[in-house]
């Protein structure tokens, strides 16, 4: 048994050795610590004490740590799926396949625009006047003229919602399907939570916390001297984030502190951005007119969220990141943007909350960035992710069945699909719908717990507010309308009412 222990941790050491020489942080940390060996403080007599001194001194120690932490939490994490799973005989084979005829689907609709425009898929050298122009207004974009006539999103929310909820998955025995209503997700084998298993993840919210504000912003000083990225995440699980720390910890859990290589990186893509004319820029443009700039909370940052989301667009180092599901599928494939995300209606609200937390652009993109390449691009794409926009459909439909079971039965009665209602809720995130404080607030606890399982649990118990007055009307109009302004909701009471109900 030992032996079998020592080989796993000896298997493990060696994946995350592996994990660490691939990451960006490895140069400048190897050589910091070749510096280290090499000087005055470090005895030749007794290296391991005094190189640990000298590390520990340095500061590596915690940027290793970290680092690991974040490896073991995200890469490492991953569970590897052997080759059998990716035939039809796996059960959620049907799954995989619609992950990746959606992906095809999606990419195929931006290599029709180029086609129906005549532009090229690679975009293309702008002229000197039009180059000129847009380095100029970098910084005022809203002030650049572009015909955006001719460009729509390629899909919206609704476009995806009617995808799933078409999925079939395979019948099975002694299940009659004309008695199961085809909208419903009870025929997904996708293991979700109950509530109990939900209470028991989100525990730390139901304590009492004993500090003030006053002694909250003091603990949470100290914590982010401490450097330490597992004690950020802790803190973020109170929900009572004082605000001029909230993007000094988000940065730290999701590992977006800045380097040098970073900020050479995103002049790379700013420079990528102003002397090439991507289809994508009209798509950016068009998507941030039509939502953020016509959002009282958001408008404001009009021209931070063209650079942001026009550097996004250019990154390939988020199509490397970014997972999708694989599955055997004929047919042809088309190729996408630079950084593999085909811009859709709503994905600069993935970023607008963000310009709330930094004033540098820099920083906004990188911890933004992080936090699409961790958790919303499981919003947007079909997938078997037990945190992804399938499994959290499934979950809403499950709690909703559970512990609501008269406003199910009401939806039933209706013929309305309670996704309907919430689905737009689900896939931004909430973001566009919250006010931006309490958003904030509920994006804390999806980094805090490291889990976007939050947001049904939060439609549920927003319907369960409104329930009275849904009761008593009988359209999805109607029913939209009583949900339509949230701007009362308290994130963090009610969240807390949902966990504790019986």
């Amino acid at each position: 048994m030992e032996e079998l222990q020592d080989s796993s941790i000896h298997h493990m050491t060696a994946k995350v050795i592996a994990a660490i020489k691939n990451t960006k942080c490895y140069e400048p940390i190897y050589n910091e610590l070749q510096r280290l060996v090499a000087s005055p403080s470090v005895d030749k007599n007794d290296m391991r004490n005094t190189l640990e001194d000298a590390i520990k001194a340095a500061g590596l120690e915690t940027e290793i740590r970290n680092m690991i932490f974040n490896l073991v939490r995200s890469r490492l994490k991953k569970i590897e799926v052997p080759d059998a799973r990716l035939t039809p005989t796996d059960p959620l084979s049907y799954l995989k396949r619609a992950g990746v005829l959606w992906d095809r689907r999606v990419r195929k609709s931006l290599n029709a625009m180029c086609g129906e425009l005549k532009v090229p898929l690679h975009g293309q050298p702008r002229i000197s006047a039009d180059r000129e122009d847009f380095i100029a207004k970098w910084n005022e974009l809203s002030n650049y003229n572009m015909d955006l006539a001719n460009y729509r999103p390629v899909y919206a929310p609704k476009d995806l919602l009617e995808v799933l909820l078409s999925l079939k998955g395979p019948s099975r025995p002694n299940e009659n399907n004309d008695q199961i209503p085809q909208w419903e997700f009870s025929h997904i084998a996708l293991p979700v939570k109950n509530l109990f298993e939900l209470r028991t993840h989100y525990a730390d919210l139901l304590r009492n916390d004993p500090y003030g504000v006053h002694d909250l912003a003091v603990q949470c000083q100290r914590i982010l001297d401490s450097k330490l990225a597992p004690m950020c995440q802790q803190y973020l699980k109170k929900g009572a984030t004082p605000a001029p720390y909230r993007g000094a910890l988000w940065a730290a859990v999701l590992d977006s502190k800045l380097h040098d290589f970073d900020i050479e990186n995103w002049q790379k893509l700013r420079n990528t951005v102003w002397t090439t004319d991507h289809i994508v820029d009209k798509l950016v443009f068009k998507d941030i007119q039509l939502t953020a700039s016509n959002d009282d909370q958001y408008f404001v940052f009009e021209d931070v969220l063209y650079q942001v989301l026009l550097c996004f667009s250019r990154d390939t180092e988020i199509a490397n990141c970014v997972e999708y599901e694989t599955f055997p599928v004929k047919g042809k494939t088309y190729e996408g943007p630079p950084s593999g995300v085909v811009p859709f209606h709503g994905i600069c609200m993935f970023a607008a909350p963000f310009c709330y937390l930094f004033d540098s652009p820099v920083s906004l993109y990188y911890t933004f960035r992080a936090f699409y390449i961790r958790y919303c691009h499981r919003l947007t794409t079909i997938n078997t992710h037990p945190q992804g926009i399938v499994s959290l459909c499934l979950l809403f439909e499950k709690l909703l069945q559970t512990y609501e079971p008269q406003l199910w039965s009401h939806f039933r009665e209706l013929q309305i699909q309670p996704l309907r209602v919430v689905f737009k809720w689900l896939m931004r995130g909430f973001s566009g719908h919250l006010p931006p404080d309490q958003l904030l607030v509920l994006w804390d606890l999806i980094l805090g717990f490291d889990s976007l399982e939050i947001l049904p649990l939060f439609a549920i118990i927003i319907l369960s507010f409104r329930k009275d007055s849904i009761m008593q009307v009988s359209s999805l109009d109607s029913i939209e309308a009583i949900l339509a302004d949230l701007s009362s909701i308290k994130v963090l009471p009610l969240v807390q009412l949902a966990l504790s109900r019986d």
